[in-house]
């Protein structure tokens, strides 16, 4: 029996869990050796690799598949990195599609802060081809591509080569590429391609400046992340997530590219959402107060209202879904599970129904359907609208 029946729901987030060196022959071999110098794994451990696979070999263990869908975490999940088991994870959830995403290039390797730009655009296009390749099995899986701002007439050509691929959004990071704005109108090509594709530009936890390690310096035993190391997000930490999201937000409304291209759509995917409400009411109250400024004086609405329009984000199953809603709009929030990664939790249906108790079934329908299927426009065939039980209803 499905995870979810009688409803339709789109999952905005999950990943590939890859194996050690699983981009590397994507890589053009011109750039693989600094690749692998740079920012390939420490070390490759074949007897690990092996293990996890023969895991997946073996009959006793799938046997439970089913039954420990959402127990199993990472690789040892359902089609975590085998993208042939991958459509069989998702007839278990039910969901009418799957939006998904990497794991070991969230931050593209940090080459482009290493100042690494050829190599950075060249291991982006790899991890392009990766991921189109392992949703290439399943119109349902919906790659997404990611796309360096950090060479402004580059960026272009690497997304219309993705798009050719088969992605069906694209990656930005949240931070500001090295040296100037996100809202840099030479970026207006990239923008005007993805608007013209109808395809949204996406935001992933993983691409944001992270908090200075200065603040971990505080005289007391260092504190771990969840995972057990000390690589990951901690309490603190946590903080910092959407705070490069906020700046880059406030930047591409206030200098105006959502309403140069007003029919594309943007995507905040793992960043959380409390503070969407208080982004709104921020810049609304940003304009007031420099309302003379000529920039401000343009812009087609207020800035909260201009994110209403263009604008999506996926709440954690911890947050309060119901209070997001409550104070941006029903328009703006979206179901995810996380699937594979511990962060998703055992039940995220449940969590995200218990949070939205006693709101209106239009609402629901919002967050779970219908808000997704806005945000990703023609990256979504519409014959997935409806999970196959209620395309008729």
């Amino acid at each position: 029996m499905p995870y979810v029946e009688g409803q339709t729901i789109h999952d905005a987030d999950s990943h590939v869990m890859e194996l050690p060196g699983t981009i590397n022959p994507y890589i053009d071999p011109k750039f693989r050796d600094r690749f692998v110098e740079l920012a390939g794994p420490k070390a490759i451990l074949p007897e690990w690799s092996a293990k996890i696979q023969a895991m997946q070999d073996d009959a006793e263990f799938r046997a439970g598949d089913e039954a420990n869908l959402l127990l199993r975490k990472n690789y040892q999940a359902l089609g975590a990195f085998r993208a042939a088991d991958r459509p069989k994870a998702l007839d278990h959830f039910g969901f009418a599609s799957q939006l998904v995403f990497t794991t070991a290039c969230l931050s593209n390797f940090g080459l482009e802060q290493m100042g690494e730009i050829d190599l950075a655009l060249e291991t982006a296009r790899a991890h392009n081809r990766m991921m189109t390749e392992f949703c290439a099995v399943d119109r349902r899986l919906l790659a997404t591509a990611y796309v360096p701002l950090v060479d402004r007439k580059r960026a272009p050509q690497i997304a219309r080569e993705a798009i050719a691929l088969g992605a069906k959004a694209l990656v930005i990071a949240s931070r500001h590429p090295p040296g100037f704005s996100p809202s840099h109108v030479e970026l207006d090509p990239l923008w005007a391609l993805a608007e013209e594709a109808g395809l949204p530009i996406l935001f992933h936890v993983g691409g944001e400046e992270k908090m200075a390690h200065d603040y971990l310096e505080n005289g007391l035993p260092f504190v771990k992340d969840f995972h057990g190391g000390d690589e990951n997000f901690t309490s603190l930490t946590f903080m910092s997530i959407p705070l490069s999201l906020w700046q880059t937000l406030s930047a591409l409304v206030i200098d105006g590219v959502f309403d140069r291209f007003p029919r594309l759509k943007w995507g905040a995917i793992e960043l959380g959402a409390s503070w969407l409400p208080s982004l709104m009411r921020f810049l609304d109250s940003g304009v007031a107060a420099f309302g003379k400024e000529e920039r401000l004086q343009t812009l087609s609405a207020r800035p909260s209202e201009i994110l209403r329009r263009q604008f999506r984000a996926t709440p954690y199953p911890h947050e309060d879904t119901r209070w997001i809603i409550e104070n941006s709009g029903r328009e703006m929030l979206l179901f995810s599970s996380d699937f594979p990664h511990v962060e998703g939790g055992r039940n995220p249906l449940k969590r995200f129904n218990d949070s939205l108790d006693g709101m209106p079934e239009a609402a629901k329908r919002a967050f779970f359907r219908d808000n997704f299927i806005d945000l990703m426009g023609q990256g979504l065939d519409p014959a997935l609208h409806d999970a196959p039980a209620l395309q008729a209803a």
